[in-house]
């Protein structure tokens, strides 16, 4: 979990964030490239077993997303039991959450009340400003076949 931190201590001083900084931050840190260019950036990013993904909006919004947690679906394309599933993940986040709150980045955060989209979106969440961004935690799964993951993503609104 201290890559994460480091990154995003990292993306905190980039002004604005954008794919292309965020890019050369992750290359600047060691993480490998996953192989994923999109107009000319590499978005796709690995180190260890975390993985992290740059996403730019066509509202101008870009996102820098960290799966941090991820247990895929069993053989038959589900899990037998969701329930322990989603109580493992909401586990997994309860633990990486007072690494956040004890980085150097606390000093920076302010809790934010999460949005009925963020309520739809997440199993469980916490939810920051820093600075003038988004900074969300929280336990996901997209589609019933596809994996639970606790994700970190900081997120700078657009100018749409």
């Amino acid at each position: 979990m201290a890559a994460v931190i480091a990154m995003l201590e990292e993306l905190r001083g980039l002004a604005p964030l954008t794919a292309e900084g965020a890019a050369a931050r992750f290359s600047a840190q060691d993480w490998t490239p996953g192989g994923q260019p999109r107009h000319g950036v590499e978005t796709s990013w690995d180190k260890g077993s975390i993985g992290a993904w740059i996403q730019t909006f066509t509202s101008g919004t870009v996102s820098v997303s960290f799966a941090v947690w991820i247990r895929d679906v069993d053989e038959s394309g589900y899990f037998d039991d969701l329930e322990a599933v989603y109580e493992q993940g909401e586990q997994a986040l309860a633990d990486f959450l007072p690494e956040v709150q004890e980085s150097p980045l606390a000093g920076h955060l302010i809790e934010a009340e999460p949005t009925e989209a963020d309520r739809d979106e997440f199993i469980a969440l916490k939810k920051w400003t820093l600075d003038a961004r988004i900074l969300t935690a929280g336990v996901i799964q997209q589609d019933t076949d596809l994996p639970v993951m606790v994700v970190v993503a900081l997120e700078e609104p657009g100018a749409a």
